[in-house]
């Protein structure tokens, strides 16, 4: 079938059919509910269940229809301020939950619990459903209380209730209340049998003898039954079960269903007889594939090279999902159609985040049956006319024919739900998360390359935004973009074309007043660009993977430099070094350090080589082990801007460190926050128990630097003494600096 023709009436006939099924549900829900359920449009009364016109005191739902809520409520005000109270929390698409106090037809006043909801949070004038429960007996018998609210809670998803559908016996959907009631994960019910939740066949079969005698009179049951949790906990429930269509059995039944006490019960019964189950299923399900593979190995056994050739041509070998070559076809097909019909077209470029760490640690194999199970999800949550596409290795494009930017927030938010589910590969549950970027035709591009690109910096802006999120393409992305792409060429050259250099800002003994080091930050002035900040050129520097060079130059020039100051009499002081990830992680960083080192004819001593503490906990046993390599060679380690990532103390105790940076971030408002104060303390008291200095960064002020000092810190560094300065400029500050009007501020 073509995705461009028109669904056929059979199509037609079975969504009408499917439709009143779906009506008829929901009526039989709204007449089983014990609760009231009202649809209420610009504070008028639109629908409302029976249960809701008993509650205030009507005879008959239809008497209430057209009244407005303020009748509800024992004045305006009471009726204004729900309606403030609930506002904000419903515009953001949450439910509104709340206890108040209403008023009957009869004007008595009783006590009410309400939960509502929009039913569109973008668009208000859609209304909202409320769910009424009469509570005033509750308030004054506590104990009552969580049993009335379970018997009277919110229907489906907003429900306390469980509700599962049955047909012949097999559960077609339950809400999350059910699965959480048995002990089960979202979905795992999904097409079992009811006899899952029963403790024995027996009961089974005794349970089908109850509800049958008033379902063929059509009726329904109600009763407490023995269920069984999945761990084989035992639980007595308090049952009520309808047919959705009592002339027609066969269409399924509404059971709603509430826990009334918790027993322990026996395990293993429940163990062995899911065991039995499955590898009864197992057996039966091998058996037929044996059968099926038999009849198709005659039936296209003259086709199979020619089936598979075309396969390799157009699909991806891995996961069956089509290759770029056939997305090609399809998208200049569904663009040709857009560009005839005037219509709008989506392309969403969809990328896993940190899908490497499965790779490297579980290896390639469990990482492709994560790709494949994740294709199974991709293409099941989109239309028959969409298209799933994989790249290669963790990049998917999914074209999406006849779909606007808010058809497209829809499906994104499908595919972020649906990858989000738990993998269970081998002996392993495994989750991954995927950043999604989305372009539109015809805005943000007119042929497939255009949109890519474009998808493809939504997705890296995506990223940027915290993952597992998703964004649409938009003129600022395409700035930082283009910003991103001149400082990667920009940065290619600077090394050769001697646009970087080094900033050196002291750092002062506290307890002498003497400057005992200096930190070695990187700058980068461009003929065109100006003064690029680190904050923007670091990040770019190690995705393309010039940090490497580049932090070698850093440490030769800045060790290099030290050693000319001490040549010209300079006392030694200590040079503090940032290291990136990537070469920290890199193999021969201890070689190279020493190299360096010797090169500049300077001990090891002399060079503190700075880690962040996110670095450093990443994975920490590799980095205890270069680490310790580096401490052998002599040279210093410190844990930079300690307190802001996260830390364990078990680790740091092995780390070979003698120093922890504070972050400037805990220094600016220690005279003022009693939190910073408590934090600044609690990380030099641990620092002096485990025999590593501290030193605090970004001190600007004298009452910060008292502070410090009262605390037991060792050093610091900030404006306060000096701002980063060129080398020259950092020598003569030295041959300036007076340690005695330090100890004078600090007395």
């Amino acid at each position: 079938m073509n995705p461009s023709d028109p669904p056929s009436d059979s199509t037609h006939l079975d969504t009408l059919a499917q439709l009143r099924l779906a009506l008829r549900e929901q009526q039989v829900i709204l007449d089983t509910a014990g609760v009231g359920i009202v649809f209420i449009q610009q504070r008028r009364i639109i629908r409302c269940n029976q249960r809701y016109a008993e509650i205030y005191g009507y005879a008959n739902a239809t008497e209430m229809l057209g009244n407005t809520t303020a009748s509800l409520y024992p004045n305006d005000a009471a009726s204004r301020a729900l309606g403030e109270a609930a506002y904000p929390t419903m515009a953001r698409g949450q439910s509104y939950k709340s206890e108040v106090r209403m008023k009957r037809r009869d004007q008595t006043g009783f006590w009410a619990h309400l939960t509502g909801k929009l039913v569109n949070p973008g668009d208000t004038g859609e209304g909202s459903i409320w769910i009424v429960d009469d509570i005033t007996e509750q308030k004054s018998a506590r104990a009552q209380l969580e049993e009335v609210l379970i018997e009277q809670s919110l229907i489906l998803d907003n429900a306390m209730v469980g509700i599962v559908f049955l047909r012949q016996r097999m559960a077609t959907r339950c809400n999350q209340a059910f699965e959480t009631l048995l002990g089960y994960q979202p979905g795992e019910l999904r097409g079992c049998s009811s006899r899952k939740w029963y403790l024995n066949e027996q009961d089974w079969l005794e349970a089908a003898s109850l509800w049958q005698v008033p379902f063929s009179k059509g009726l329904g049951f109600e009763g407490e039954m023995r269920l069984c949790q999945k761990d084989g906990t035992a639980i007595d429930c308090d049952v009520r079960a309808r047919a959705i269509d009592p002339k027609n059995p066969g269409e399924g039944s509404i059971w709603i269903t509430m826990d009334i006490s918790a027993r322990k019960r026996a395990e293993n019964a429940l163990l062995q007889a899911r065991a039995d189950l499955e590898k009864l299923v197992e057996s039966r399900t091998l058996e037929l594939k044996r059968t099926v593979m038999a009849l198709e190995r005659k039936a296209i056994e003259q086709k199979e090279s020619e089936a598979m050739i075309q396969r390799l041509a157009h699909f991806d070998p891995l996961t069956g999902l089509p290759n770029r070559l056939l997305l090609n076809d399809r998208s200049e097909h569904a663009l040709n159609i857009a560009r005839r019909n005037q219509q709008c077209l989506a392309l969403m470029f969809l990328d896993l985040d940190h899908f490497k760490n499965i790779n490297d640690s579980l290896g390639h194999r469990v990482g492709d049956q994560v790709l494949v199970g994740l294709a199974t999800r991709l293409k099941s949550a989109v239309r028959e006319q969409d298209t799933v596409a994989r790249l290669g290795g963790d990049e998917f494009i999914v074209l999406l024919p006849d779909t606007d930017a808010e058809g497209a927030a829809r499906v994104a938010k499908k595919l972020l739900q649906t990858t989000l589910r738990p993998f269970q590969i081998e002996q392993n549950e495994l989750t991954v998360t995927p950043s999604i970027g989305i372009a539109l035709y015809p805005q943000d591009g007119t042929d497939l390359d255009t949109l890519s690109r474009s998808a493809d910096a939504a997705m890296y802006h995506a990223k940027e935004e915290g993952r597992n999120n998703y964004r649409f393409f938009t003129c600022e992305i395409q700035a930082q973009s283009d910003r991103t792409l001149v400082l990667d060429n920009a940065l290619r050259r600077a090394l050769e074309r001697d646009q970087l250099q080094l900033h050196f800002q002291p750092q002062i003994s506290l307890r002498t007043g003497q400057i005992v080091g200096a930190e070695a930050l990187l700058r980068w002035n461009h003929p065109q660009l100006g003064s690029v900040s680190p904050a923007e050129f670091i990040p770019v520097a190690e995705s393309n993977g010039l940090i490497l060079p580049i932090g070698e130059w850093v440490l030769r020039t800045a060790l290099k430099q030290l050693g000319e100051w001490i040549a010209r009499g300079m006392a030694p002081i200590t040079l503090a070094v940032n290291l990136s990830a990537l070469q920290f992680r890199h193999a021969n960083l201890p070689q190279l350090v020493s190299s360096i080192l010797l090169d500049a004819a300077l001990a090891p001593g002399v060079l503190e080589l700075e880690l962040t503490e996110g670095v450093a906990m990443t994975h920490p046993l590799s980095a205890i082990a270069t680490m310790d390599d580096l401490h052998r060679r002599g040279v210093r380690m410190s844990i930079d801007d300690f307190g802001t990532g996260y830390s364990s103390l078990s680790y740091l105790k092995r780390f070979q460190v003698y120093k922890l940076k504070i972050d400037q971030s805990f220094v600016r408002d220690i005279t003022d926050d009693p939190d910073d104060k408590a934090i600044v303390g609690a990380i030099i008291s641990m620092a002096s128990s485990l025999g590593l200095k501290t030193i605090a960064e970004g001190v600007e002020t004298a009452g910060q630097l008292a502070f410090l000092r009262a605390r037991g810190c060792d050093e610091v560094q900030g404006y306060f003494f000096s701002r980063p300065l060129p080398a020259d400029a950092f020598e003569k500050f030295t041959l300036q600096h007076r340690p005695e009007l330090i100890q004078i501020q600090l007395s």
